[in-house]
């Protein structure tokens, strides 16, 4: 009898063999378009970069690349420890990362539809149902002549949906690049935070320098001031020259003190993008000597491509992309192998034994045959959902390259206007000179002298927020070029053009205010007898 039934159970593997092939040749097919990167022409070169690159190509996101500290190019101590405080304790960036690893737990539940679901479970119910005055009870649980009965079970099940048209990979894979955004999206605002730091460090040290040049300014008019008094009092000049003083010395206080409160905003926004309490931090006065950057132009479109922004905006429309197959395959049966088995009796003493055994164990194939287009709708809404974010993602590049475009004429710009207003600052210096001699000598009032001042001093103060401004444009430049150039090959063009022949360097990289930045010697013999 053995020997017989051995045959006929070898005989079922080919078929068992065959099914099983069979489903693994359907589960390697997947519905739906793979994914293609939408095609972007950035161009040959950047058109104010003015350098002509070899080897341009087609943007292709990079932004897992090395972006180093870029930071550190402006060679400041205080602001390096700053954004690495900003590093570990911002608060918008803990988020971002949290929202990273959430998006990691959805490729994980993502994944998950690949394998079987395993269940258990145990049971013990109790049932009873009247009965006539004929009938025995099976317990002697009442006077109704109710019968009452035990059933106690445990079960277990498999449950396992193949994946035949690819839906699971599909899904997989949109959570995936939908990962991939996010951290994208981390990488985004981490260098978001950081710029907004260094912008906000810089232009406060700058009004530290605009509050010195001020003071100095303020003490230089406050000798004037008195020593036109003096000159009053001998009866050399009127009164309205010491009311004029005066005034000089009163007006230029107000524009001192007025820095004050711009200097406590940049302070307490560099304190919550640290993730303190602006009452906990203080950055004191120091001196001001960050030198503007040498940032390649020339450069190969892979510096484009690791802006975080345009590869979160490339990894959604592959997300999207993924969504289109998921949707498709709802048009297709689902193939589902379950089994399920355990015991079931009414004596709890007998529960694990032979008779009270049971199993069940079979394929289910469902398929939906009339919902109204509703699928029909899901497709299409996911095929529009992807022309949307290809749209958004030519969008993003197209608007990268737009700023990488007006940083660069920007900082030329001003560059070539830091030029002018050097000489017009010389200019002036001249003219308070030139007034001030023929002021001591009779020539003029004071008034005369004061005009000149006030011009002095405004281009003073222009010379050092020019300056200011071109800052804050590399700064912007850098982030728009994706934070930095580390690791990419040697560049011959440069975003700051040398200094000019005739040009110091202290004039080719710093307004004449940083190099001198009190009026003071200007100022004070104005007011000599």
């Amino acid at each position: 009898m053995i020997r017989n039934a051995k045959p006929s159970s070898y005989a079922t593997l080919p078929r068992a063999g065959a099914v099983l092939a069979l489903c693994a040749l359907l589960s390697a097919c997947a519905v739906g378009p793979d994914y293609q990167r939408p095609a972007l022409d950035v161009g040959a070169a950047y058109k104010e970069g003015q350098v002509e690159v070899p080897g341009w190509k087609r943007a292709q996101p990079r932004d897992d690349a090395d972006r180093g500290q870029w930071w550190r190019v402006y060679d400041d101590a205080t602001l390096n420890d700053l954004v690495t405080r900003l590093n570990a304790s911002n608060q918008t960036i803990a988020q971002a990362e949290a929202n990273y690893r959430q998006a990691l737990g959805l490729v994980r539940g993502a994944r998950a539809g690949f394998f079987p679901t395993v269940g258990a479970g145990a049971g013990l119910t109790r049932s009873g149902s009247g009965g006539g005055s004929g009938s025995s009870s099976s317990s002697s649980g009442g006077s109704g002549g109710s019968n009452v009965s035990n059933q106690y079970s445990l079960t277990g099940n498999v449950s396992w949906e193949l994946d035949v048209w690819g839906r699971v990979r599909r899904s997989v894979e949109s959570s995936e690049a939908s990962a991939a955004a996010s951290l994208a999206d981390l990488a985004a605002t981490r260098l978001s935070a950081q710029a907004a730091l260094v912008q906000a460090y810089l232009q406060l040290r700058v009004l530290d320098e605009q509050k010195r040049l001020l003071d100095a300014t303020v003490a230089a008019y406050e000798k004037s001031l008195q020593l036109t008094q003096n000159r009053y009092n001998v009866g050399v000049v009127g009164q309205s020259d010491v009311a004029v003083a005066r005034t000089q010395v009163e007006s230029t206080r107000a524009q001192s003190i007025d820095l004050d409160w711009q200097r406590g905003q940049y302070e307490h926004a560099i304190a919550v993008l640290m993730g303190q309490a602006p009452s906990h931090f203080t950055l004191p006065p120091a001196t001001f000597n960050v030198q503007l950057p040498q940032i390649p132009v020339g450069l190969p479109s892979e510096l484009l491509e690791r802006r975080p922004d345009v590869a979160a905006a490339e990894r959604r429309a592959a997300a999207a992309n993924a969504q289109i197959g998921v949707a498709q395959a709802a048009w297709f049966p689902s193939l589902t192998l379950s089994a399920n088995g355990g015991f079931r009796n009414g004596e709890f003493a007998e529960l694990l034994t032979a008779p009270a055994r049971f199993w069940s164990l079979g394929p289910a194939l469902a398929l939906t045959i009339f919902d109204g287009g509703a699928r029909e709708a899901q497709v299409e809404q996911a095929r529009a959902s992807y022309d949307a974010q290809a749209a958004a993602y030519r969008q993003a590049a197209l608007v990268g390259l737009r700023e990488v475009e007006d940083y660069l004429i920007q900082l030329r710009v001003m560059e070539s206007e830091q030029t002018v207003q050097r000489r017009a600052l010389e200019s002036a210096r001249e003219s308070l000179r030139l007034i001030q001699n023929q002021y001591k000598a009779g020539l003029v009032d004071y008034l005369s002298v004061a005009v000149v001042d006030a011009t002095a001093l405004s281009n003073e103060r222009s010379a050092l927020s020019l300056y200011g401004n071109r800052l804050v444009a590399s700064v912007n430049l850098i982030v728009a070029l994706g934070g930095g150039w580390d690791g990419l090959g040697a560049v011959s063009g440069t975003a700051t053009a040398p200094a000019s022949p005739g040009a110091t360097a202290t004039d080719a990289s710093a307004p004449a205010a940083a190099a001198s930045p009190t009026p003071a010697p200007a100022a004070t013999p104005s007011a000599q007898p």
